[in-house]
């Protein structure tokens, strides 16, 4: 009766859960719904003010879905010209900058990750101690001039290449999943240093890429204070600054063409929500693409310090 019993529940034993179990996942799923809502929440009503309409948002009717569903707010932010500039230059710096930052990153964690190292201890304890200190930010903006690339691109890119806490992840993750037995086996057959980082630890390295490449391109797009602090040339803003002039400063110059100048104030809040939703849409569209790697990456890399 038992084996009986045990087949039609595919082999398995069922766990009788008791009242206090139940009542401990209900409270979990109950903290954990409101958590969820709590968040949800001021994406939905940021969304749903930008599709409605100016004196809906004014007047505060907007609560959950739009109201009079507009698409102004849009249309005058999408013919602000200084936004497809900070869009233009966003896009590259986030690109180039994720590349960068991988290589940097990935180059650094596996010599790094290696035992065989020589002096790997002094290397790491000079990395971590950079974690702790620096040397502020009149150092900095001094040593960018030094070195040429005050108001360039380059001042975007080059300044925090690698994030030491990054690294240590990724140095962690070749630890964890590539032994040493596996390197030893492949010199025996002729690879080189080279070729197994290339064809061996970078295949096997994927979930933590992902996961390195998701926190690098939402830093990126995110930059502000350095672009604030180092680029003098509008042409050189990333969108954030823009922003900055919308958002904080209320400068709408160029958001509207002159025959819509006397109805700026009353779709202020209205442009303001159109332009937080544009700003943030890539980065949503970006996201389910990594999301099966990032638990993964981000467990992994947590496993040893």
């Amino acid at each position: 009766m038992k084996q009986a019993a045990m087949k039609r529940t595919g082999g398995c034993r069922k766990v009788k859960t008791s009242g206090n179990d139940r009542i401990f996942y209900f409270l979990c799923y109950l903290f954990i719904g409101v958590l969820t809502l709590l968040v949800l929440y001021p994406i939905v009503y940021v969304v749903s003010a930008s599709f409605s309409s100016a004196g809906a948002v004014s007047r505060g009717e907007v609560w959950l879905w739009p109201v009079d569903f507009s698409v102004e707010g849009y249309k005058a932010v999408l013919n602000y010209r200084d936004l497809w500039i900070g869009y233009r230059n966003t896009i590259f710096y986030t690109i180039v900058g994720t590349v960068i930052n991988v290589a940097m990153t990935m180059m650094c964690a596996y010599p790094l990750a290696r035992k065989g190292l020589y002096g790997g201890r002094v290397i790491m304890f000079l990395f971590t101690f950079t974690m702790l200190f620096s040397g502020g930010m009149i150092p900095n903006y001094i040593l960018m001039g030094k070195l040429g690339i005050m108001n360039t691109v380059w001042v975007m890119l080059l300044p925090g290449a690698m994030s030491v806490y990054n690294m240590i992840v990724a140095r962690t993750n070749i630890q964890s999943n590539i032994p040493g037995e596996l390197l030893e086996a492949a010199r025996m057959d002729g690879c080189s240093d080279g070729k197994f980082f290339f064809d061996i630890v970078l295949p096997l390295s994927k979930a933590v890429i992902a996961v390195l490449a998701m926190w690098y391109a939402v830093g990126h797009w995110n930059a502000y204070f350095n672009a604030f602090l180092y680029l003098s040339d509008k042409e050189l803003y990333p969108l954030q600054l823009f922003l900055k002039d919308i958002l904080v400063q209320n400068d709408f110059a160029g958001v509207m063409d002159p025959e819509f100048a006397e109805q700026m104030n009353y779709m202020r809040n209205l442009i303001k929500y159109a332009v937080i939703v544009l700003s943030t849409a890539p980065l949503f569209a970006f996201y389910p693409f990594v999301q099966k790697y990032f638990v993964k990456g981000v467990m992994i890399g947590s496993v040893k310090g």
